[in-house]
């Protein structure tokens, strides 16, 4: 499954942004799709994913009740709504395909990034 992420930019503390996240292949709407992220000096992290039908959701506990994912299977694409953002949120979010795990993911694919910037 191929990933394509868009959406990012520079927004001020408090804004929302919507990360979008459109895989294409065969088989796209059959995998669990999710965000990570990277700050500078930082690791990858990993941020929210959604199951194939969008039932089942997991957050890392920074992101819980300021994000939410959401999916859309007839278009292949996932999103990330970001709400209430903070400066920590500055990274580069990746898209990623993969399985579900226990509040978390294991992805097989990625996609390229997208910067999102939050300033004070």
């Amino acid at each position: 499954v191929q990933l394509q992420a868009s959406g990012g930019g520079l927004v001020q503390a408090g804004d929302s942004l919507r990360l979008s996240c459109a895989a294409s292949g065969r088989t796209a709407s059959s995998y669990t799709l999710g965000w990570f992220r990277q700050a500078p000096g930082k690791e990858r992290e990993f941020v929210a994913a959604i199951n194939w039908s969008g039932a089942n959701t997991v957050y890392a506990d920074g992101v819980q009740g300021r994000f939410t994912i959401s999916r859309d299977n007839a278009k292949n694409t996932a999103y990330l709504q970001m709400g209430n953002l903070k400066p920590e949120d500055t990274a580069v979010y990746y898209c990623a395909a993969g399985v579900s795990g226990r509040a978390t993911m294991y992805p097989s694919s990625w996609g390229r990034g997208t910067q999102v910037t939050v300033s004070s």
